[in-house]
């Protein structure tokens, strides 16, 4: 049986090239960056190229690169590290209804500890609105932070609009853009944006490493303690095959973005095209207009998204849901409840197709027959 992977915004295979590096850097980079013999002024060198390649792909400077271990604890170390470092300023904070986990959660665990969060709601497309932000914008507020791109929908948020209105306000700003870093063009200082999570394994790049842009003069509080690295703002010794392997990996995908964005808009109309023949009853979910192009979510009516999802693995392909999948049962995706409410049919039956590095033609297509064969016999 074939296998089909479409859920590379889930997790991405390591690009070849990539994998190269990283084996190459662990036989011959070995030295400790923190190091003052040859060993280690090697591996430092190697060290600050890979970062000053991170930031120029954001338009950045290389001091404002903080290497994290993935975009969880970027997230996290925006999220934590604006809230106890401007605490005498505020407690207000404000997000979306729609973020990643790694910063609702992290919101959660600060409204515990007596800090105040506004959860902006979203329209039917998934998207925010900067009239919403200003509105619940208030003198106590130290942090704005709202994803560039949605993980599970692929709304792209207009980032830029509040990042102009908060040009005249205190409050920090940070956006997630783990999802549409590699695919989106991003400059740090047009999106106005104060920090910005990234992490490496959405882009072929290795698990386990990514970073946090750090505005200079952005206030933020460390919450790893040891050594003095990332100049004294991320404690630990750091990953230096990881870091030059996800440089590689944003290289190739730096190199590729236009030709990306062009193949997987087209994967997607292939795919909508198939459906349509088919006479499927079906409807994509997010802003069609403002959509990152590898993600794809798409509401079969009549289905139930556990089957579903369960008889296509059983035929090769695998996709997800925005469900989280416990003791047997489904709770239903967070950012289709903001979107549609919590009786909505979508929230049974959406599954999510995303693209991204090997997949072909032939696949998206096989990939798509597929799907119509088992919707059909899910309906009946």
């Amino acid at each position: 049986m074939t296998k089909i992977y479409l859920d590379h915004a889930a997790t991405s295979p390591v690009h070849p090239q990539v994998i190269a590096k990283l084996v190459e850097t662990m036989g011959q980079v070995y030295g400790n960056p923190s190091s003052i013999h040859a060993a280690g002024r090697e591996a430092r060198k190697q060290l600050d190229n890979a970062r000053e390649y991170l930031a120029k792909s954001i338009r950045a400077k290389d001091q404002e690169i903080i290497l994290t271990s993935g975009g969880t604890e970027a997230d996290n170390l925006a999220i934590f590290g604006t809230a106890y470092a401007r605490k005498s300023e505020g407690t207000h904070i404000i997000t979306s209804q729609i973020e990643h986990h790694a910063v609702l959660s992290a919101c959660e665990k600060l409204e515990k500890e007596g800090y105040d969060v506004t959860y902006l709601p979203v329209n039917e497309q998934g998207r925010i609105a900067t009239e919403d932000v200003k509105d619940a914008l208030r003198d106590d507020t130290i942090l704005v932070t709202i994803m560039l791109g949605n993980n599970e929908v692929g709304t792209i948020q207009p980032i830029k609009e509040i990042g102009e209105l908060l040009k005249d306000h205190k409050a920090t700003f940070h956006t997630d853009a783990v999802q549409a870093y590699g695919l989106l063009s991003i400059s740090v200082a047009d999106l106005n944006v104060d920090l910005l999570s990234v992490s490496s394994h959405k882009i072929n790049g290795p698990k386990g490493i990514g970073f946090l842009y750090q505005r200079k003069g952005t206030k933020l509080a460390a919450q790893l303690f040891g050594g003095q690295q990332e100049r004294k703002r991320r404690a630990g010794t750091e990953n230096v095959p990881g870091i030059l392997a996800f440089a590689e990996a944003v290289s190739i995908a730096q190199q590729t973005m236009e030709e990306k964005r062009e193949q997987y808009n087209h994967y997607k109309n292939n795919m909508i095209s198939i459906f349509e023949q088919a006479n499927l009853d079906f409807k994509l979910n997010g802003d069609e207009q403002s959509m990152l192009p590898h993600i794809m979510n798409v509401s079969f009516a009549g289905t139930d998204v556990e089957s579903l999802l369960v008889n296509l693995d059983i035929a090769g392909l695998s996709v997800s849901s925005g469900s989280a999948c416990t003791a047997g049962s489904i709770n239903p995706s967070h950012v289709l409840v903001a979107m549609y409410g919590e009786e909505a049919s979508e929230l049974r039956n959406s599954i999510r197709f995303s693209f991204g590095y090997g997949i072909t033609d032939a696949e998206v297509k096989a990939a798509a027959i597929l799907t119509v064969n088992i919707v059909r016999r899910l309906v009946k």
